[in-house]
């Protein structure tokens, strides 16, 4: 089994290229709100750490945005909490397409947490700021202190950069960037056949 990671920035457009792929994708940020969503064993232990916060099931984003405003540490808590719980469903995954050649992997901290391994692919995708801050401000949820206590958490974009094997421009019309990845996928499925 081949794994596309894909990386990059907050809002730079991950999830957009990650189904261009065409492979089976493994989103992150889609398990976390599901976590939010469903599990009940989740919003005991948060609302056992942030009493003042959490108060009702189904977890609210707005309870979380309150706790992570009010304490740089209250962020580490929650992601003790709900990342343990992603990486299950990311084995779970995992297993579930073993007999598939290719898989992608949006996961927004795979390099932070240490869940890429030394055959992945990493995939860059690249965005400009401006398009960045666009995209995120016509999010109904965009809070720019939660935005920044995101981003300090996060590795910087020149060292995911660096580790990258490829880059993926996302300044362009959606159509545009789909031949970009259409290309890039033929490249990848060419080299890992001839090696």
């Amino acid at each position: 089994m081949i794994r596309i990671c894909v990386i990059g920035g907050i809002g730079s457009g991950k999830t957009f290229v990650s189904k261009l792929f065409r492979f089976p994708v493994f989103n992150a940020d889609d398990e976390v709100r599901n976590i939010y969503k469903k599990n009940k064993e989740c919003f005991k232990k948060l609302k056992q750490k942030l009493p003042s916060y959490i108060k009702s099931f189904p977890i609210k984003k707005t309870e979380l945005t309150k706790a992570v405003i009010a304490r740089k540490s209250n962020l580490k808590t929650i992601s003790s909490i709900v990342h343990p719980l992603v990486r299950k469903k990311m084995k779970i995954f995992i297993n579930k397409n073993k007999n598939t050649k290719y898989i992608v992997l949006d996961v927004p901290l795979i390099l932070e947490n240490k869940l890429n391994k030394k055959g992945d692919i990493l995939i860059f995708v690249k965005t400009s700021p401006k398009k960045i801050l666009n995209r995120l401000n016509k999010r109904s949820n965009f809070n720019k202190n939660i935005f920044r206590k995101l981003i300090n958490n996060q590795m910087s974009l020149q060292k995911k950069i660096k580790l990258s094997n490829y880059i993926i421009e996302n300044n362009f019309p959606p159509d545009t960037v789909k031949k970009k990845v259409i290309l890039l996928k033929k490249k990848i499925m060419h080299e890992r056949n001839c090696s």
